[in-house]
């Protein structure tokens, strides 16, 4: 009788790992390295180029004049001269021009916001139809110059009794700027999740109900992004309130500004400090 002697125990061999060649790993990260620091100093040369016109005003602003016809724009100034800021202030009648451009650019910010949101559901959450071809309708609005409209508004304006007054002029700015809102809005409520909607349908929440509580929180950051362009825009805004208010009691910020220049005189410091009185609030 013949007995087989038992296998013997074999042990599974270990898969020996190749390690990555240290070298490897310090090329790329010096190649991450030399990108960012790339991407870095890209930015921070955009940022100076940026910064570098509020830079002139800030410091023509407060130069004597006699320094700035010796050493120019770029020179910094030796003293403060408070002299241009406050002839441009008084000359000008600041106050009422700033509070003029604060109730016509906080005004028009807000309603044109509100216009947006409420047009925005409508496109977007109602679903009307052809909602595309009255998304290229408000697209192709608020790419059309302001040069074309102002006739037809200056003539509107005079018929309506709202010529000369903050009044007009906001109604007109909030409708204009309200194209660009109702666009941007529509494209982000065009996406909005239709479950959550149905559900609160199902609860019995109106439409009303369903903007208050639903859509408005969840789109705050997009109308604040609006609300901030919206007020920019109106106050650098300068040729409506050019045509429209012709009035100095009714004049913004950016009116008395282009004040100061003409095609004979010029004075850079005075200049220089409305800019920076103009720049500032905004």
């Amino acid at each position: 009788m013949t007995t087989t002697a038992p296998a013997p125990d074999t042990v599974p061999a270990t898969p020996v790992r190749r390690q990555k060649p240290a070298r490897t790993n310090r090329n790329a990260r010096s190649r991450r390295g030399i990108s960012g620091w790339t991407v870095l100093i890209l930015l921070a040369g955009a940022a100076a180029l940026m910064i570098f016109p509020f830079w002139l005003a800030l410091i023509n602003a407060f130069k004597p004049s006699t320094e700035y016809i010796a050493d120019g724009p770029i020179g910094i100034p030796t003293q403060l001269d408070f002299t241009a800021i406050i002839d441009f202030w008084v000359g000008v009648n600041f106050n009422q021009k700033l509070l003029n451009s604060v109730i016509l650019s906080g005004s028009v910010a807000l309603i044109a916001a509100t216009l947006s949101l409420l047009s925005a559901f409508a496109i977007g959450i109602g679903r009307l139809k052809g909602r595309v071809w009255i998304l290229a309708v408000f697209m192709l609005a608020f790419t059309i110059p302001q040069e074309a409209l102002v006739y037809p508004l200056f003539v509107l304006s005079r018929e309506l009794n709202l010529y000369d007054s903050l009044l007009g002029v906001t109604i007109i700015l909030a409708v204009l700027q309200s194209a660009f809102g109702t666009y941007m809005l529509a494209s982000v409520l065009g996406s909005f999740p239709m479950e959550v909607l149905e559900a609160a349908r199902l609860d019995g929440a109106s439409r009303f109900q369903i903007l208050r509580l639903i859509v408005l929180p969840l789109t705050r950051s997009t109308l604040a992004v609006l609300v901030t362009f919206f007020f920019i825009w109106t106050w650098n805004d300068f040729f409506l309130p050019l045509v429209l208010l012709p009035s100095a009691s009714n004049q913004t910020v950016s009116v008395s500004l282009g004040a100061l220049s003409g095609q004979y005189t010029s004075d850079p410091t005075a200049l220089a400090a409305a800019s920076m009185a103009g720049i500032l609030p905004a």
